[in-house]
C-alpha cells in the first residue's frame, strides 16, 4: 500500500502470512508449524474467528479423499466462501470453477469486483479485495496468503497467524488441541 510519510509518497510492503497443504497432506501453518494429517472429510483451513464486525467474513475449506490407499489422503477440492459467494475448485476440472454450484470458465469477477478468479499457469488464483489469496493447482497443492491486517483474527488448520507457532492448534473454544486429529474435528 502507498501512503504519505514525512510529506513524501511512500509504498510500504504489507506483511502476509502463507499456509499450505500438499500431497498426502502435509500442512504448514501461517506461523510455520508443520504437520501431517490423513483425514478424509471437509476441513477448515482458515476462517474469520474474531467477532470484530469490521472484518471480512470468509472461510477456506478443503475436501480430502483417499489416494489409492486407505493410509494416504490428498486435497481433492477447495471451497472459498466470501461475500455470499461459494467458489469450489475440484481436482482435475482444469480451467473451471464452480460458483454457487454452477460450473464456470475462468476468468471471473464477482461481488462487484471484490472477488477475482483467474488461471495462473497450471493453477487457479482466487483473490479478494482485502488481499486474501488462495491458489490451487487442480491436483493436490493449495497455498493461502493472508494479509497482515488479519493476523491473530483467523483460525483453522492454518493456525491464527499471530507469529507464534506454539498456539497454532487452538480450537474455536480457545483450548489447545492435543494433535491434528483433535484440531480437525473442532
Amino acid at each position: 500500500k502507498c501512503e504519505v510519510v514525512d510529506g513524501q509518497p511512500t509504498c510500504i510492503q504489507e506483511a502476509t502470512s502463507t499456509c499450505w497443504a500438499t500431497g498426502e497432506p502435509h500442512y504448514r501453518t501461517f506461523d510455520g508449524k508443520t504437520f501431517d494429517f490423513m483425514g478424509t472429510c471437509t476441513y477448515t483451513l482458515t476462517k474469520t474467528c474474531d467477532p470484530d464486525p469490521t472484518l471480512p467474513v470468509f472461510s477456506v475449506e478443503t475436501q480430502n479423499e483417499h489416494r489409492g490407499s486407505l493410509k494416504v489422503s490428498y486435497v481433492s477440492s477447495i471451497t472459498v466462501r466470501v461475500y455470499d459467494v461459494n467458489v469450489t475448485v475440484v481436482r482435475a476440472e482444469n480451467g473451471f470453477v464452480r460458483v454457487n454450484n454452477h460450473r464456470s470458465h475462468l476468468p471471473i469477477s464477482l461481488a462487484q469486483g471484490k472477488l477475482l478468479l483467474q488461471q495462473r499457469g497450471k493453477s487457479v488464483l482466487i483473490t479478494t479485495d482485502f488481499q486474501l489469496q488462495v491458489r490451487y493447482d487442480w491436483h493436490h497443492h493449495v497455498v493461502l496468503k493472508l494479509p497482515g491486517a488479519l493476523s491473530g483474527k483467523v483460525c483453522g488448520m492454518c493456525g491464527n497467524s499471530n507469529g507464534n507457532p506454539q498456539d497454532d492448534s487452538l480450537m474455536p473454544d480457545g483450548k489447545l488441541a492435543q494433535d491434528a486429529v483433535e484440531l480437525a474435528k473442532s
